[in-house]
């Protein structure tokens, strides 16, 4: 019997219901530590075996390495993607892309109000007066909205991208949200990346081979000079270094 098929039958649930926060939290104390060093497959596998529909995955369409290794585990797993009003045009096509070429079933959500609505409620440009609230009304609330519909949501953190996300766990627990985050690249290479996409055909967002290795809205992101930090582009001249979606 395979980890993750153990670990399913270990703990009590139904996949249709969902669990609530105090069993999701059981299940993560119980199951963190021993798939810590498992291969991203098998954190895949355990995570659509323990929780069915009701878990998904997240993308930001910067490449399709998740959404691929996802798809070979589960076909039709619900990939979501944050549309923001605010994507670059290659951003907008590589989900299209995905959308076109994996078996997965690409959920598109967008914040309540468009770009002019927000304008029109809180001035033109919040994302220079208030990106925090910006990011919040058109990234943070939205996917939380959508997290409503499952108990487990897997993003492509990774620890090497940043500093600040280098105790990200594997397998953790998201008091704010009340759900069950799983990383299932958090251990990987920037050399792991690069060789899972040569190896595998997988698709990236032309903007990383331009200058941008992580991408953003257009008007918070920019080029990151060879050599300097990776996501030193994002939030530029600001002291803003994440969206708020990882807090």
């Amino acid at each position: 019997m395979s980890l993750s098929t153990r670990a399913a039958r270990n703990f009590k649930g139904t996949h249709t219901e969902g669990r609530t926060p105090e069993e999701l939290r059981e299940l993560v104390s119980h199951v963190g530590a021993e798939l810590e060093l498992a291969p991203a497959e098998v954190i895949i596998e355990w995570a659509v075996a323990t929780f069915g529909d009701r878990f998904a995955i997240t993308s930001s369409m910067g490449d399709a390495v998740l959404a691929h290794l996802a798809a070979k585990v589960a076909p039709d797993i619900d990939v979501v993607f944050l549309d923001t009003g605010y994507h670059f045009i290659e951003t907008i096509g590589t989900r299209d892309a995905v959308a076109a070429t994996l078996p997965v079933n690409l959920r598109t959500i967008t914040p309540a109000q468009t770009v002019a609505e927000q304008d029109a409620e809180y001035g033109k440009d919040l994302y220079k007066t208030d990106p925090d609230l910006c990011c919040a009304l058109r990234k943070v609330k939205p996917l939380a909205d959508t997290l409503a519909e499952y108990d487990a949501w897997a993003t492509g953190l990774r620890r090497a991208e940043t500093h600040n996300r280098v105790i990200a766990p594997v397998i953790g627990w998201d008091a704010r949200k009340g759900k069950v985050k799983v990383s299932p690249l958090a251990r990987w290479s920037d050399e792991q990346v690069e060789r899972y996409i040569a190896d595998n055909g997988v698709l990236v967002n032309p903007l990383v081979h331009d200058g941008y290795p992580s991408i953003g809205c257009f008007p918070c992101t920019r080029r990151v000079a060879p050599g300097d930090d990776p996501r030193s582009g994002r939030w530029a001249g600001t002291t803003k270094t994440e969206c708020g979606i990882h807090a």
